[in-house]
């Protein structure tokens, strides 16, 4: 079965989204092995340049890089990824599994992003919309994608 973390930074504050999140990790547990690391946010002063931004992400970045499992197909979600279709998407997912190995992280900045470090090591980016979006209801919207996508696989009938 397809191992799939997905490291984030912040925590699911409303219940409705913690709810959305319990709903998708449920429903996925027929499809894959999924794990959450949730890593603490930095705390965003009330004035901010471009240092303090930078060293901001870099300490976020260090602490997810101490969560990656070796020899995971690593994925972020980032404004310069490529953007997917569902169906795309699924195609992907099955392709990285039959190609690479069996195990994916996805990688989900905080308010701030990720760092160029973060993104030179993934092996792809990424994009669900060039709209923003907060972090935490991106997670949501990836638990979907891949839920989707496992059901697009399948040939079942959650996608039409």
């Amino acid at each position: 079965m397809l191992n799939i973390s997905i490291v984030c930074i912040g925590k699911l504050k409303e219940d409705y989204l913690k709810m959305a999140f319990y709903e998708y990790s449920k429903r996925l547990s027929k499809y894959c092995n999924l794990s959450i690391t949730e890593i603490p946010d930095e705390k965003l002063p009330p004035k901010m340049n471009e240092s303090i931004i930078s060293e901001i992400k870099n300490r976020e970045c260090k602490k997810i890089l101490q969560t990656i499992k070796k020899d995971s197909y690593i994925i972020c979600l980032d404004l310069s990824g490529k953007q997917y279709s569902s169906c795309e998407f699924s195609k992907k997912i099955d392709d990285i599994a039959l190609n690479f190995n069996s195990s994916i992280t996805f990688i989900i900045g905080g308010t701030l992003g990720l760092n160029d470090e973060i993104l030179k090591i993934s092996d792809e980016k990424i994009c669900f919309s060039k709209m923003t979006f907060p972090h935490q209801l991106i997670r949501i919207f990836l638990l979907e994608q891949l839920f989707r996508g496992f059901k697009i696989s399948n040939n079942e009938t959650y996608h039409w």
